[in-house]
């Protein structure tokens, strides 16, 4: 399944005029990077990946309808999966987007 390019171009409007955004293709969908980290990302298999603090990652867990992100059957502290009908409107995208933003600002730039 192909990332939802819907979901990627608005992620790209609400990003517009953040300073040191860069787009690039990965884990099957289009991410979202801020000073060389990732952010969030329009998956390829539906909905969003949302990088967020490990800190918060449980209690973002049981207070939305977002789940750890699984990689070889095991779930990643501070990524989230977010399905689409979660993230329909720019309102619930946005809260995700701000998450993910802020989260990436926060950690020293790669370059």
């Amino acid at each position: 399944m192909a990332y939802d390019h819907d979901v990627a171009a608005h992620i790209r409007e609400l990003l517009a005029g953040e300073p040191d955004v860069v787009e690039k293709k990965m884990f099957g969908g289009l991410a979202f990077l801020v000073g060389g980290n990732m952010a969030v990302a329009a998956s390829g298999q539906g909905g969003i990946l949302v990088r967020v603090d490990p800190e918060e990652s449980n209690r973002l867990a049981e207070t939305t309808n977002a789940r750890f992100m699984e990689m070889r059957g095991r779930p990643m502290r501070g990524w989230l999966r977010v399905d689409s009908e979660d993230v329909r409107t720019k309102r619930q995208l946005a809260k995700w987007v701000g998450l993910g933003t802020g989260y990436a600002r926060s950690l020293p730039p790669k370059r």
